[in-house]
Parts: structure tokens; sequence; C-alpha cells
């Protein structure tokens, strides 16, 4: 079974919610390959605490990573190297037949190393890829721009789905990328178990579903 790999069109756009959210919905596994920064906590361990079933197993990284930077910077700290290969041989061994929620650092084009970016684990992994574009002014170009980006690599992402709420562009860039729209989660006031469920109850995942 193929992996959904959830990325977007920046950092900060809300893909560890929608991974949280799917990850509720499907009652899939989750794996966060690369983690830079975790003084705060890692999206691991925030979205284990986000999860109300008792299904989902949480895979550990295999890069964990103290700076809060661009993962290649994180591991140059730590006089590492980020090597995809061995993410993929970890991916092989998790060995896991039930459907699994990849989470990417930031958007398609953050480096990994001084040659690799996340659209090359994308690929290496066969993954199934789900952008995330949130509302905000300039997220149409930066969303185009992904999907762009998606076509020159021969990528042909799942969908989008759209979060937050500021403006309504979601007709647009679905019309313009040529990519569908798999569901759009409004603001949250707050983000817990309660609305996460809930927001995972509301959306409809018979597409995705049909993928698999």
């Amino acid at each position: 079974m193929r992996p959904f790999f959830i990325s977007g069109i920046g950092t900060g756009i809300g893909k560890t919610v929608v991974a949280a959210v799917l990850t509720e919905a499907m009652k899939s596994d989750y794996w966060k390959p690369v983690q830079a920064g975790f003084t705060t906590g890692t999206d691991s361990s925030w979205l284990a605490s986000l999860i109300n079933n008792s299904e989902t197993i949480i895979h550990p990284e295999t890069y964990k990573l103290q700076m809060a930077a661009s993962p290649h910077i994180a591991a140059k700290k730590e006089s590492r190297r980020i090597v995809l290969s061995r993410i993929v041989k970890d991916f092989h061994q998790l060995n896991s037949k039930r459907l699994l929620i990849i989470e990417g650092a930031g958007g398609l084009m953050v480096p990994l190393n001084e040659k690799e970016f996340v659209i090359d684990l994308v690929k290496q992994l066969d993954a199934r890829l789900i952008l995330v574009s949130r509302n905000y002014l300039g997220s149409i170009n930066h969303s185009l721009m992904t999907a762009k980006l998606c076509r020159s690599y021969g990528l042909e992402p799942a969908g989008w789905v759209f979060n937050d709420n500021y403006l309504d562009y979601e007709r647009e860039i679905v019309d313009w990328s040529g990519y569908p729209a798999l569901f759009s989660l409004p603001l949250m006031d707050s983000i817990s178990q309660q609305t996460i469920s809930q927001a995972a109850g509301r959306i409809d995942l018979s597409y995705l579903y049909s993928l698999l």
C-alpha cells in the first residue's frame, strides 16, 4: 500500500494539523522521518497527543535534529548528513501493512542535503503526495509554483487540503493547478483531541480511499 506524503506550499501552513486529522480519520500510522528542532517537543509527540484512537502507531524519526532550521543546516550543526537511502531503508523496515501518513519538513524544495530536497524523498518513497495550502495573501502564487514543480518532477498529487479561511482562493487554485480539492479545514480556535476528532469526522475520505 502506497503511503500518503503530506507536504505543502511552505513552512507553518498546518501540515501537522492536517496529518493529525487524516491520521485520526483513517486510523493510519504516522511517520515524520526528518525532525529539525524539538526544544518544545517534536511534531510526532504533538500529533500523538491529538490522536484519539487505539490503532495508530507513531514511528520514530530517522533523523531527529536539535536545531530549528532547514534540515541540511541542522544536520551540519551536528556534523551529520541526511542520507535519503537511509530514510528509504527505514521505511521498508517499518513493515507496516497499514496505511502510513508521512509528513515532510517545510515545503517540497526544502534541502535535505547539499544535493537533494524533500521532493526527491517523495519520489524515492513512491508516495502519493497531498499538498497543503493555507489561505493567506500570496498563497495563490506559492500554490501554483508548487504545482508547477510537481509537474516538472513527474508527480501527480492526490490533491489539495486547504487550511485556514482568511480568503477563499480554493476554487482558483484547483482550477489553475488541475489538482482536486480533498477537503478544507477552517481556522481552529484551539487544537485538541476533541477538535481534531471533530474535523476528522467531517471530511469525506471516499476519494482518498479510492486511491489505495
